[in-house]
């Protein structure tokens, strides 16, 4: 990709450089813009225009943008003036003790400009389709001809990711089973059995690299994280998951989701005394009304009996509460879990409860026979959610007792139980994890997933091919999160525009019942907002690392006074520099800077 700097901002529309250069001050040059925007705006919205419509939308998008980012309510609440780096950057007037603007900046202000002035790529060498110009059956044939061509493009893009229900991934995970239980002295039987991969957890690298072949960052990653005592764990089953060789081509989420990254363990080492505060970006603490509650709806509250999992994902939300995969007192004192307990039966407004943690169904059957039945006495809770990876991480978990277990509780009309499991990719889904999740479909308890959208499986259509697949195996798609803030994970981290841009370019092809999700951002202490409209959130400004600043409203809005929030997001440019790396084609993402 070319590099970006003020020449070429200058060349995509130098009417507007060639104001600020003409200003003698930052806030004569605004002046001098909000002149020509309004004159913009008269040309935008005259009568007679006979652009295309499309076309028109995008212009005005990006009119409205420029507006808002070189406002003064932008700067006040950014505390950074586009207008002001501006003038400077035009006037040679650049300050040595501010961050310079970057590729990053200019690039999306280049691409700002473009939608404004009609000269984005989005529809060119684009014509409007035959069948428009035709009546009856004829423009039907056309019209269908059209979306055949637009499913093939769709099917090749998901052909492109394998999958854990190919044959040939089956057969190759049939190996890697060998070599596992091989090294640990297991036997077939032994893989069925979930005490056994529990007991045969990998919390080292010297462990995994017997199993798998681990690049020196990856050995250096976990070493790093256990001398600095992070948790780190994986199943037995999970590392079948993986591939024996080490480039990540197939295998890459997988990986990622177990194994940190420097930056993590940078990040987590650097803050392991006050992470109980620094990590916690929910603000769980102020949304706690007594251990183990957490509250920000209406209706519904988080339970958390157990905080501990059968393996440690690295970009988990509640990082800062997990001591160590397996973690002996993990299990919260039967004081607390009274007294929880208690305060829900004290609040009949509360009619859900999300049992979580840590993951909640690694506890003995026992303790989650004892829990859920405690829950389901209380008159009012209508339903009873389960939050759990074990569909992915340990699907040897749902046995036929844990199964009859859960759905004890599940009397149709009176109250649900639902689970709600996190695959991340396609390569994550197996037979075995099919079978753990029809265990619960038989039995009629409904299986949700959230994914959590992140730099390894954000290339097109890849989620568009979990999706897909989950549906096939029992799973509906319930919430997609942008990666939030958190700056030990960000290297996981994906720009909003992309996530709007796969709801709308990718998400939108499929049928509705596989497309059942919501792409949403978890604000802290206010809980999930949604980002397919504006109405949610607006953009600030572009900041000098080119990053967009947005602000997101509160679920509150129209309802009663809360306060906003700002995320600083991942820049465009570099996360399309990042997926060239990775081998894609960038000019499938090129409407990416047009979703705000």
């Amino acid at each position: 990709m070319p590099k970006m700097n003020l020449r070429h901002l200058t060349q995509s529309h130098p009417t507007f450089i060639s104001l600020i250069q003409e200003a003698p001050t930052p806030h004569v040059a605004r002046d001098y813009v909000k002149a020509y925007l309004a004159e913009h705006s008269k040309f935008l919205f005259r009568a007679g225009r006979q652009e295309n419509s499309l076309v028109w939308n995008q212009q005005v998008a990006c009119f409205l943008a420029l507006q808002e980012i070189i406002s003064l309510r932008s700067e006040r609440i950014s505390r950074f003036s586009i207008m002001k780096r501006l003038w400077q950057a035009v006037h040679r007037r650049e300050k040595e003790n501010e961050d310079p603007l970057s590729e990053a900046f200019y690039a999306d202000l280049i691409q700002i400009f473009n939608g404004m002035t009609g000269k984005s790529e989005a529809y060119a060498q684009q014509s409007l389709p035959p069948f428009l110009e035709m009546d009856g059956r004829e423009a039907a044939i056309a019209r269908s001809a059209d979306l055949d061509e637009l499913a093939a493009k769709t099917l090749s893009h998901m052909r492109r990711y394998p999958h854990g229900l190919d044959e040939k991934v089956v057969q190759q995970r049939q190996k890697n089973k060998k070599r596992i239980l091989k090294h640990f002295g297991g036997t077939e039987e032994n893989w069925h059995d979930y005490q056994w991969h529990l007991h045969h957890l990998v919390r080292s690298s010297a462990v995994l690299k017997e199993l798998i072949l681990l690049t020196s960052r990856e050995r250096d990653a976990i070493d790093q994280a256990k001398t600095a005592g992070l948790p780190f764990g994986v199943t037995p089953y999970y590392v079948s998951l993986m591939d024996y060789s080490s480039d990540r081509r197939a295998d890459h989420a997988v990986r990622a989701q177990v194994l940190p990254p420097p930056l993590y363990v940078q990040q987590m080492s650097q803050h392991d005394a006050d992470r109980a505060t620094y990590f916690d970006f929910m603000r769980e603490t102020d949304t706690s009304p007594i251990d183990l509650i957490t509250r920000r709806y209406p209706h519904i509250a988080i339970f958390k009996p157990y905080n501990t999992c059968s393996q440690i994902c690295v970009y988990c939300q509640r990082n800062w509460e997990i001591n160590d995969v397996l973690f002996e007192g993990a299990l919260a004192l039967p004081q607390q879990i009274d007294q929880a307990i208690s305060w829900l039966q004290a609040h009949p407004a509360i009619t859900e409860v999300l049992v979580t943690g840590g993951d909640p169904l690694v506890m003995p059957d026992k303790t989650i026979a004892n829990i859920l039945g405690r829950l389901a006495a209380i008159e009012h809770i209508e339903r009873i959610r389960i939050g759990s990876r074990i569909f992915v991480a340990l699907p040897q978990r749902v046995t036929e007792t844990l199964a009859d277990i859960i759905a004890r509780h599940h009397q149709p009309g009176r109250r649900e139980v639902a689970l709600v499991t996190h695959f991340e990719h396609p390569y994550e889904v197996t037979p075995e994890a099919m079978e753990s999740v029809q265990k619960m479909r038989r039995r009629g308890l409904s299986v949700y997933n959230q994914a959590v959208y992140t730099i390894e499986n954000s290339r097109r259509f890849e989620l568009v091919a979990l999706r897909r697949l989950l549906r096939l195996i029992g799973v509906d798609a319930y919430y997609t999160f942008c990666a939030k803030g958190k700056e030990e994970t960000r290297d996981y981290q994906v720009p909003l525009a992309r996530l709007q841009q796969e709801a709308k370019e990718e998400a939108r092809l499929l049928p509705g019942l596989v497309r059942s999700d919501e792409p949403v951002y978890n604000v802290p202490r206010l809980g999930k907002n949604y980002i397919r409209a504006e109405q949610h959130h607006s953009l600030v400004t572009i900041l000098p690392d080119g990053s967009r600043l947005y602000e997101f409203h509160p679920w509150e809005k129209n309802l009663s006074l809360a306060p906003t929030y700002l995320h600083k997001d991942v820049p465009i440019l570099d996360y399309l520099r990042e997926m060239q790396r990775r081998g894609e084609n960038v000019q499938e993402y090129r409407n990416i800077w047009y979703y705000f």
